[in-house]
């Protein structure tokens, strides 16, 4: 029989932790919102040259509630932004976002009124793909990237919170989001 001293806290929890991480990196449910010319390089990743389908995100979705990744291709323009939050909200627990673009990860390359100046601004970004646009091997890379995130425990989506903002400006709470070089 054994007593309490003998039981590693953490043990079991920690190991199904970390299978339950794999188990997410591994199977990755994309939700394409493409807004712009990034659209077209992300739909060149699911063609056979570029074959998504080798790093697990086999299908892109076409409902945000079938989804745990959300990425953002091409420019967010002020009405634009309510309604990505609104989707990133329909999207079940954890979720992730990767930023496709300058467009998307900075608002381009002209600072203009009715664009708002990167995704981040309206929902957590997990990981930013820079260019414009952007080749599928750089989306591909950070499909990867985004896996390693996970199954490092890196990527903690449910502790990420963000509070209503005011003008689409202001937030806070989530995590530092990695940028490819």
């Amino acid at each position: 029989m054994a007593n309490s001293h003998d039981v590693v806290p953490g043990v079991v929890f920690s190991t199904v932790d970390k299978v339950a991480r794999w188990a997410q990196s591994s199977s990755l449910w994309p939700f394409a919102f493409g807004l712009a010319c990034c659209a077209i390089e992300m739909m060149s990743t699911v063609a056979g040259r570029f074959d998504i389908a080798r790093f697990g995100a086999e299908v892109f979705r076409a409902s945000p509630r079938q989804a745990d990744l959300m990425i953002v291709a091409g420019r967010v323009s002020m009405k634009m932004g309510p309604v990505i939050k609104r989707l990133y909200d329909q999207m079940p627990d954890p979720k992730w976002v990767i930023a496709m673009g300058a467009c998307s990860s900075c608002g381009g390359v002209f600072n203009n009124y009715a664009i708002i100046q990167g995704v981040d601004k309206v929902i957590p970004v997990d990981v930013y793909v820079p260019g414009c646009p952007p080749n599928p091997d750089a989306l591909l890379y950070a499909v990867t990237r985004l896996q390693e995130k996970i199954r490092s425990g890196e990527a903690r989506p449910g502790h990420r919170i963000l509070e209503p903002a005011a003008g689409m400006t202001a937030e806070s709470g989530h995590t530092s989001p990695h940028i490819l070089r």
